[in-house]
């Protein structure tokens, strides 16, 4: 059923102009063609004339097409400015002389900002020196029933999220966010693809959810009899599964999603990458890791140097930090806390800096939560968090020199993890009782504890060589080089409905 109000309570702006799309059709004129004639891009246009005088003329014949954002209309001479898709703009100028009466009236009453617009011409320079098409025809491309914002009244946020469409047509920010997440993904496939790394897809789709602690979005497929399913938290199982089969360098950058929370650094749909090394450890997944974010940066700027949207500058180059998590967290507490530390006195650090923490856990989750809520924020230049508790990373190997730690690390920068990696555990009795030790905390209630996967045992049982792994959040490394928000990093962030 439509939602639309009837054509009296529309505001009349929307009126007026659907009026002109009713007056085209009457008069047999299609206000949305199957096509408009068009030789050059407005790119083109002004790569092959950069430095012409004011007031030339260049012989040139062309047909350009694009969204009109600025209109002047005089008695015998219209101006108008066209923007194509890339933001670059061309003046159109249209005389009384060169398309005729008829041809100029119906400009005049026709054509409003927003519109697309054909216009055929000779490329020549305005009496000002502006570069210009001088039109001798023109035709609708098509027509914008809705006006565009105010020029100068500047989009919320609420609206450049929520109308994405809007946003990428008046603000060139966005549109260049568009194409730097584009130049920073193809980076990473290129740095990956020169180490002889393999691109695969793996399920979205799984009947077990897995590679994370994350509560998962669960549907149910009618083909299976309404079996459920769950929409992927990470891409890390079937990846393991890809090296135990022999594809030892292996990659995936694909969408997850985790039925979680909303904010500033969170989106319950999001971009992962993820690779798998065999015979590395987590000590060349990190020098990996740091190649990766460094090669981005200069993709985008030209230099590990990145520049934030607020005009601050950061330089990713040089050696990165690395830290031990107990030693990061004794620091920001003025106590020493190591993987000796009871329950009873890491609960006791809690209730001085009003964490808040749960009944059920122990030193591990205590200590990763202190971290979480009391370091992670401070941790602004690029720094690895290095061997966690084992009972908080089950995916990881225990560390060589220690056993109650896991080979792994989270990298920060600007207070915010950017990527895990670990050195892989590989043996499957291991793995059986560290997922089951997760399914039954599922089986209690917990909705972010991971279920056993018969399947990735028996993969594993297989025998998988020793590996590193890495997992990169996509739109936290935008976030990394562009200082944005999440939200404006996802073209079209999952948003609650109107």
């Amino acid at each position: 059923m439509s939602t639309e109000p009837p054509e009296s309570e529309l505001p009349e702006q929307m009126r007026v102009r659907r009026a002109k799309r009713a007056d085209m059709l009457d008069k047999g004129i299609e206000p949305y063609p199957v096509a408009v004639e068009r030789t050059a891009s407005l790119r083109q246009v002004r790569d092959r004339h950069p430095d012409l005088p004011p007031d030339s003329a260049t012989g040139e014949v062309v047909s350009v097409a694009g969204r009109v954002i600025f209109m002047r209309n005089t008695g015998k001479l219209c101006f108008a400015t066209l923007r194509e898709g890339d933001g670059t703009e061309l003046q159109a100028m249209l005389s009384l002389a060169a398309v005729g009466e008829e041809a100029l009236a119906a400009w005049k009453t026709g054509v409003d900002l927003g519109d697309h617009v054909a216009v055929h011409g000779e490329v020549a320079t305005s009496r000002r020196g502006e570069l210009s098409v001088m039109a001798d025809r023109w035709s609708m491309a098509s027509k914008a029933v809705r006006p565009l914002p105010v020029a100068h009244h500047e989009l919320s946020e609420e609206t450049r999220v929520r109308q994405r469409y809007v946003d990428l047509i008046v603000r060139p920010q966005a549109r260049e966010m568009v194409r730097t997440r584009s130049e920073v993904v193809r980076t990473l496939r290129s740095v990956l693809h020169e180490q002889s790394f393999v691109e695969v897809e793996t399920p979205i789709l799984q009947t077990l959810h897995g590679g994370a602690t994350a509560r998962p979005f669960v549907t149910h497929a009618n083909a299976l009899g309404g079996q459920d399913l769950y929409l992927r938290i990470a891409l890390e199982l079937f990846l393991k599964r890809c090296v135990v089969g022999g594809v030892e360098r292996v990659f995936e950058i694909n969408r997850v999603m985790r039925n979680e929370g909303i904010d500033s650094t969170h989106s319950p749909e999001f971009t992962m990458l993820e690779a798998y090394q065999a015979y590395a450890t987590y000590d060349e997944i990190a020098d990996l890791t740091q190649q990766l974010v460094v090669e981005c940066a200069r993709t985008v700027f030209g230099s590990p140097i990145v520049r934030h949207a607020d005009g601050s500058e950061h330089d990713l180059g040089g050696e990165w930090r690395s830290v031990t998590l107990h030693g990061a967290l004794s620091e920001t507490v003025g106590t020493n806390v190591t993987p000796d530390t009871s329950t009873e006195e890491l609960r006791t650090i809690a209730a001085t800096h009003s964490v808040e923490l749960k009944d059920s856990w122990g030193a591990g989750e205590i200590t990763l939560e202190l971290f979480e809520k009391l370091v992670e924020h401070t941790l602004i230049e690029p720094t690895f968090v290095r061997d966690y508790p084992v009972e908080v990373r089950p995916l990881a190997r225990q560390h060589r020199s220690d056993p109650r730690l896991a080979e792994a690390w989270d990298l920060f920068v600007f207070g915010t993890e950017v990527a895990v990696g670990y050195s892989e555990l590989v043996d499957p009795v291991v793995q059986r009782e560290r997922l089951t030790a997760q399914s039954l905390l599922a089986a209690a209630g917990d909705p972010d504890a991971m279920q056993l996967d018969e399947d990735f045992i028996r993969a594993l049982e297989y025998g998988m060589p020793p590996t590193g792994g890495m997992g990169m959040g996509v739109d936290r490394l935008l976030m990394t080089l562009t200082g944005l928000g999440i939200r404006e990093t996802i073209l079209y962030p999952l948003v609650r409905s109107e």
